[in-house]
């Protein structure tokens, strides 16, 4: 065996203290015995993972590669305790979901309770992250599930659409845009907008559109949810770029025009993200299938 669990935690505190001395007393270690314990990784590795200097200690290149894995092995680690130790009061299964904002805020909510009221001894743990945060996820395995809009590529991944939405423009009803009936993204930019906070998926999505475009989006305001928005956009405060299915759904009660976007990425595919589908447990298939059926019903 290359190592053992005492060698990697040594060695991350190694790197992250710079010094061995400081890293082997938070061990409880003799300098010797953590010494000697980092010559004998190295000479299993057949490789230098640290520098030893003056002023401290330094990974090699082959070190750093070492202490990326080995940071992500631990965390992995932890996530195994945490997910066991469920076990110990009454939970048979866990779920991990990373999801866009649309996921998280719109319909979700609803299937995930439909889905627990029928599986009272699974957990689920429900994050919004970025596009490629959710790829990523579900490709390393800290994510069972992944649930994102738009384009999607990812290697080794099953990727299975489960409706359509649009993006529009939302704008009071008096405000100049919204008798326009369609109109490009570019075209609003002349107009102050409300955004979404910054760890939004689909904040960060416009964010590049504009970046890329060479033009400016002036954000008036930056919300937490599609609700927040509808509001200011009511009370005149901005325009908002938002997802059909919602701004049709906040439009029955607040005074609000919805317009059309001509740009095609206005048109995006929602799909679920796993690793093997049917390599997940049942109850998670399950899930999987409820979000399928239910999320796809929510599209107008």
């Amino acid at each position: 065996m290359l190592f053992d669990l005492t060698d990697l935690r040594l060695f991350i505190l190694v790197a992250e203290l710079k010094s061995l001395t400081r890293a082997a007393e938070r061990m409880h270690l003799s300098l010797a015995a953590a010494s000697n314990r980092m010559k004998e990784l190295e000479s299993r590795f057949g490789m230098r993972l640290l520098y030893r200097e003056n002023k401290g200690v330094l990974l090699s290149p082959a070190g750093e590669t070492l202490l990326a894995h080995a940071q992500q092995f631990m965390q992995q680690l932890e996530r195994l305790k945490s997910d066991m130790q469920q076990y110990n009061n009454g939970i048979k299964g866990h779920i991990r979901i990373f999801a866009n904002t649309t996921a998280v805020t719109e319909f979700m909510p609803e299937v995930l309770g439909l889905f627990l009221a029928s599986h009272p001894q699974v957990n689920v743990a429900l994050e919004e992250r970025l596009n490629h945060d959710i790829v990523r996820g579900v490709q390393e395995g800290t994510a069972d599930i992944g649930i994102a809009a738009g384009p999607v590529q990812g290697q080794g991944l099953e990727i299975i659409n489960f409706s359509t939405d649009r993006l529009v423009l939302a704008t009071a009803l008096g405000h100049p845009l919204a008798e326009a009936g369609s109109i490009s993204f570019a075209e609003t930019l002349a107009y102050p907008h409300i955004g979404l906070h910054e760890g939004s998926t689909l904040q960060h999505f416009l964010n590049k559109v504009v970046v890329d475009s060479g033009d400016r989006l002036h954000l008036r305001i930056q919300v937490r949810g599609f609700e927040a928005m509808c509001r200011m956009v009511e009370a005149d405060v901005g325009i908002g770029i938002l997802p059909q299915s919602s701004a049709l759904r906040h439009s029955r009660n607040m005074r609000l025009a919805l317009v059309e976007l001509t740009d095609l990425w206005a048109v995006r595919e929602r799909s679920v993200l796993v690793q093997d589908l049917e390599g997940l447990p049942a109850y998670a298939r399950e899930l999987v299938e409820l979000i399928r059926t239910e999320a796809g019903r929510q599209n107008p």
